[in-house]
């Protein structure tokens, strides 16, 4: 944009409509201009001014013109049709096109800003030592690696020397309000940069902060907020009190209700509401809604704090040093308690004042609970809950991201191989625990919880038969894929594994199951300065994201060699039907369990306070009329679909392999 010097007569103008300018010849505006749109401004120093007087929408459903009045201007940069009204002070700033800013106490840059661009914060560990400097492109997947792999140093120095080089290119002594941006009824604004079609609206304070916003996925930073030292990505909703000190909010995160977090981090779809969060590593889709919750020095991903959650991460020693993590899909009940150090397996429930430190990873989809003050774990009880199975169908459905461009790279499965491998694991756990424990013993200890001896061999089958529809679902889909008329020969070079080396470890890192060793080589790779951008590092994070299927497959022949005798380069027909047949009964056995589950909600014990002045009849009534009935509930009529699919589709697979010879 071309600016030009006032004339005289425009300079006459202004000051007969209340302006003051330090020097009138510092001040450029673009043509055509007409000083009608400018009243009552204060102009201190180089300030260049776009076109006035157009109509612009105002985010409310009217419209607005554009122009400035009864505000101070200083060293800004003013895009064209910018309505400016009643803004105490804006200075530094380069404010685009269609912004508009009423009733504003300050908005300002004082001296060179990173806005919050590589702002260390002491996320995880209260004590230090898990330092994460955060940026406005920083994903859950990257934050895991800095914040977990403190074990290596050299890897540590090399992603921090990419951050600094970014943040580098943050730095200015002049902020930002990207276009169509809205900013009124607000407080002081002081060091941070505000993106396109973001809506800043009666905050309190903002001071040394980036807020991405884009009109696909526009962000709001409302009420009575009061964020210090922060990052807020696009499609986020942060309001009603909320207060953030040192924090990072990932994409379209909702935040509110007087919750308040300091030294954390918040990635997608997350949820805070009521109450606290202290150096806290919040995944994907972590939630907290209660009051009286306070979230401490942990690692969450896909969790549901139950009300009155609580943590303690210090046993008055050495101060609060410790930490812990509930893996993907765990839950709190209500006043749940955990003492840090810990760590809770992946889908686990934890219920009761727990007073000892344990490790349950080894366990996913475990119930945890007190019985006579002691931790009890009971293994895989939780795979046959509905609620397990309701909340992995509902997080894909209720990715709110509307940003074209997605930081958080999520894997959605149920039965990933990350989990299938902790069950393997578990499997031969409870079998030599079985083996070597006593009939006379009632629990066993392991990793400092107590395990009903019972509950050794009992709960083996459950693993067992998610491992068995594991491998009959990744089976059918590679059959699925089969085009023509196959034949065992094309089958089995359907099943060959790639020839890429096949994963032997896999991990969950926030959200995203990867392959150890392809994230092991990302990180010799940076170490060795491949890389000369944090664009390229998220790159290849994005690549081994991709990779997921085939290595799935690859690894899936694995357990199919070690586990099931069967080498898919020279399977037989009789072992596919076999597998197939397993699966076909393994997972009507599974949705059926669980349907019983669902059905519980329906039963007279859930119809309690229900009918309240009449008799069983009437509460029936009023039940249906307010829970519906069984044969209308959307997810107990998907169980049964899925019940009658998975007899066709074993049905249908079963008649194609029996007509190939082999």
């Amino acid at each position: 944009m071309s600016f030009r010097p006032l004339t005289q007569s425009e300079i006459t103008a202004l000051e007969n409509q209340g302006c003051y300018a330090s020097d009138w010849s510092k001040i450029g505006v673009s043509d055509p201009f007409s000083a009608d749109h400018i009243h009552y401004v204060r102009f201190l120093g180089e300030v260049k001014i776009g076109k006035l007087g157009g109509v612009i929408p105002s985010g409310n459903g009217d419209e607005k013109t554009s122009g400035l009045y009864h505000s101070k201007i200083e060293h800004c940069e003013i895009g064209d049709d910018v309505l400016m009204d009643h803004v105490q002070l804006i200075r530094n700033y380069r404010i685009e096109d269609r912004v508009i800013l009423e009733n504003v106490s300050s908005v300002s840059v004082s001296g060179p800003s990173s806005f919050g661009n590589g702002y260390e914060i002491e996320v995880l560990n209260e004590g230090g030592g898990r330092e994460l400097k955060i940026f406005d492109r920083l994903s859950a997947q990257l934050a895991y690696m800095v914040v977990s792999y403190r074990h290596d140093p050299e890897w540590i120095a090399s992603i921090n020397r990419l951050i600094d080089a970014y943040v580098l290119e943050k730095t200015s002594e002049t902020g930002t309000i990207g276009p169509g941006a809205t900013i009124h009824d607000s407080g002081t604004i002081s060091g941070v940069n505000i993106g396109e079609s973001a809506v800043i609206r009666g905050v309190s304070l903002l001071e040394n902060g980036s807020i991405a916003s884009n009109a696909q996925a526009p962000t709001l930073v409302g009420e009575n907020v009061i964020a210090k030292n922060f990052i807020i990505l696009s499609g986020s909703r942060i309001d009603s009190g909320a207060l953030l000190d040192k924090c990072f909010v990932g994409q379209s995160v909702e935040m509110g209700k007087q919750f308040s977090a300091e030294n954390s981090v918040f990635f997608c779809n997350s949820e805070a509401f009521h109450g606290e969060a202290v150096s806290v590593f919040a995944g994907p889709y972590s939630v907290s809604h209660h009051k009286s919750t306070l979230l401490i020095a942990g690692m969450f991903s896909f969790y549901n704090a139950g009300s009155g959650t609580n943590q303690s991460n210090h046993m008055y020693k050495l101060g609060p040093v410790h930490q812990g993590v509930l893996e993907r899909g765990s839950k709190t009940g209500s006043f749940a308690y955990l003492i840090w150090p810990g760590r809770i397996g992946a889908y686990s429930v934890v219920m009761g004042k727990n007073m000892a430190s344990f490790d349950t990873s080894d366990f996913p989809f475990s119930y945890i609970n007190v019985d006579h003050e002691k931790s009890m774990l009971t293994p895989g009880m939780n795979l046959f809950t509905v609620g397990t199975r309701r909340d992995s169908e509902k997080w894909p459905k209720r990715d709110k991201r509307k940003d074209p461009e997605k930081f958080d790279l999520v894997n959605f499965d149920l039965l990933s191989p990350y989990i299938v491998q902790k069950m393997l694991n578990s499997l031969d756990i409870l079998t030599a625990l079985y083996e070597k424990t006593s009939r006379k013993q009632e629990t066993v200890f392991y990793k400092g919880i107590r395990i009903k001896r019972l509950m050794l061999k009992s709960t083996r089958k459950y693993y067992a038969t998610a491992l068995n529809i594991f491998v009959g679902d990744q089976l059918i889909k590679k059959l699925e894929s089969l085009h023509g008329t196959p034949h065992i020969e094309s089958i089995r070079k359907e099943l060959s594994p790639g020839s890429r080396a096949i994963p032997n470890k896999w991990i969950d890192m926030a959200g995203m199951i990867a392959s150890d060793q392809r994230v092991q080589h990302l990180m010799r790779e940076v170490k060795l300065g491949k890389f000369s951008q944090l664009e390229e590092v998220s790159a290849s994070l994005q690549q081994i994201h991709g990779d997921y299927e085939s290595e799935l497959w690859d690894w899936t022949t694995q357990v199919l060699s070690t586990r099931f005798e069967i080498n898919v380069e020279e399977i037989t027909i009789d072992q596919l039907l076999e597998l197939i047949t397993q699966w076909e009964s393994e997972t009507i056995k599974m949705d059926k369990m669980i349907l019983n589950d669902a059905t519980k909600e329906f039963d007279n014990s859930s119809k309690l306070g229900f009918g309240i002045d009449g008799d069983q009849e009437v509460a029936d009534r009023d039940f249906e009329a307010v829970r519906g009935n069984p044969d209308e509930n959307k997810f107990i009529v998907g169980i049964r679909e899925e019940l009658a699919q998975t007899e066709i589709k074993a049905t249908e697979l079963r008649k194609l392999l029996e007509g190939i010879p082999g």
